[in-house]
């Protein structure tokens, strides 16, 4: 095996940290051969159905509540137990306690009272018990301070479409100074060591110990309570989620950073029809410029145009069609995107000239993508070693195998331990398809696209059991990794080979450079209580 992964490597492009082609050089991509990426491209793109869905007629309840009129003998509820009026509520969603606040001042006392208030904030906030409304009052108050944006710390993990690299941000709130904060996630590796490969002496195996935490020195967003304070406690509250309140879809946000001159407005987004989908995205990057794009398996996509690629269309973005991409009520709120408009200001803010101005869309994932299973074990956030490029962030996505069931294992009768789990492994987890896509990017292979699949991790894809170090006992599987000039330009995927180390470390041998590169899993919710 030696002698044929090292033939065939004569006369190519080579490095002094590289057995085979240097992959920092840009003419690498052309000397590498190519193989077929059929059926790696985007599932997104065929779910989205020919047929377009009709404009249903929507309604909210708290509509329905404040447009009808209270009919005779409604106010023997109030005749009720005061702790069953609380459980009653206890099933209402914020607009909805709002306007029952309005009927009458009794009603109002129930609506108002902090238990209903704190469930909706701690809703918003999981994994971190909040026990003080500070700098707020009540949890009443806290809550409108925030509103709408609560989704955002719900959300948690958040990933933009900022140029080519794009940037990944985790989102959570700080009960003691009562701000929603999202600072970037970074990653710094300096080892810089390499060794040969004991299987095979021409591949060099590069060390990857990397360093993850969150940049905590410049938020990326932030929502402060302190100038809201007073709307939350005027005579009108109540109506602040009534639908006659007047909605704004843009908001500035105070980021009181001195060593960052920009000034930053947070944009909500609006969700594309499905027929808007089919006449906008496309089967080639840039996709129509859609938000995520179509590697990462969701339905929920916005308009977007990343800053730094197309500038032009950035700045017209805001000024025409604004109802495709713009909410103008609250139920058009998108939970799952939102924008950030940067610029800076020279002189009067009157003059409104903004300069450097971009507009960047943020989209999150669904928990069950990056949430591994006994079944699905390799899902997770990653964290990746690029060589020149850095550290880069990707989502292992482990969709679900048709047919497999995952319904437990029933264990035979005359099975041990080790034949039991042997079974498991080969019958529910080395099935189906294993893909990388990229969180973050870099100039030749951006943010959202594939770096590596792996279509079958089980015998149709299987190569060995790595019998030496530093591997011995894990899985090979055959892979292709994705490559391109930069400008993500001539782009082509390669052979390769994905080692299944563990749950938690994988390493990718990119056959026609040399070289053996790890990827580990990143633990979010330690990052967060760091």
């Amino acid at each position: 095996m030696a002698a044929e992964r090292g033939a065939g490597r004569q006369g190519l492009i080579t490095g002094a940290r590289y057995a085979g082609i240097n992959p920092e050089y840009e003419d690498s991509v052309s000397a590498v051969n190519g193989v077929s990426d059929d059926a790696l491209h985007y599932p997104a793109i065929n779910h989205i159905s020919a047929s377009v869905a009709t404009t249903s007629q929507e309604s909210t309840a708290a509509m329905t509540m404040s447009e009808s009129q209270p009919e005779p003998g409604n106010g023997d509820v109030l005749q009720l137990p005061p702790e069953l009026i609380d459980s009653i509520l206890g099933y209402l969603s914020p607009v909805e306690l709002a306007v029952v606040a309005q009927v009458c001042r009794k009603f109002r006392q129930h609506a108002d009272a902090d238990v209903h208030w704190q469930r909706h904030v701690q809703a918003n906030v999981p994994g971190n018990t909040i026990t003080s409304p500070y700098p707020c009052e009540t949890f009443r108050e806290l809550y409108i301070c925030h509103d709408p944006y609560w989704f955002i710390p719900r959300k948690k993990i958040w990933f933009s479409d900022r140029g080519l690299p794009g940037q990944m941000i985790v989102v959570q709130y700080d009960q003691r100074r009562g701000v929603i904060e999202g600072y970037q996630i970074i990653a710094v590796s300096s080892i810089q060591d390499y060794e040969a490969w004991v299987s095979d002496q021409s591949v060099f195996i590069h060390h990857f110990e990397p360093k993850v935490r969150l940049h905590r020195d410049k938020p990326v967003i932030k929502f402060s309570p302190l100038g809201r304070i007073n709307l939350a406690r005027s005579d009108s509250g109540p109506s602040t989620f009534a639908p006659k309140h007047q909605f704004f879809s843009e908001q500035q946000m105070h980021m009181n950073n001195v060593s960052d001159p920009r000034l930053s407005n947070i944009i909500l987004a609006k969700e594309l029809t499905e027929e808007m989908l089919q006449n906008v995205m496309t089967k080639d990057w840039p996709y129509g410029f859609v938000w995520p794009p179509p590697t990462f398996p969701t339905s929920h996509r916005v308009s977007a145009v990343a800053a730094g690629i197309m500038p032009i269309q950035t700045q017209l973005l805001s000024r025409s069609s604004p109802s495709i991409w713009k909410p103008s009520a609250r139920s058009e709120i998108s939970e799952q995107c939102f924008r950030l408009r940067q610029w800076m200001e020279m002189g009067p803010p009157t003059l409104g000239v903004h300069l450097g101005e971009e507009l960047v869309t943020y989209s999150t994932l669904d928990p069950k993508l990056y949430t591994p299973t006994k079944e699905r074990p390799w899902r997770g956030i990653w964290v990746g070693d690029y060589s020149g490029h850095g550290c880069e962030f990707l989502l292992l996505n482990q969709p679900d195998v048709e047919g497999v069931t995952d319904v437990p294992l029933e264990r035979m009768e005359s099975e041990t331990d080790a034949e039991y789990e042997e079974r498991f492994l080969q019958e529910r987890v080395y099935k189906g398809r294993l893909e990388a896509i990229k969180l973050t990017g870099d100039p030749n292979v951006p943010r959202g696209e594939y770096t590596f699949i792996a279509k079958d991790l089980g015998e149709a894809g299987f190569v060995e059991v790595a019998q030496e170090d530093p591997f011995q006992g894990a899985r090979v599987v055959k892979s292709t990794g994705h490559i391109a000039h930069t400008g993500f330009y001539n782009d082509k995927y390669m052979e390769s080979q994905l080692i299944l180390i563990s749950h938690n470390r994988l390493a990718q041998y990119w056959v026609d450079f040399g070289h053996i590169s790890f990827f580990g899993r990143v633990d979010i919710d330690s990052l967060l209580k760091a």
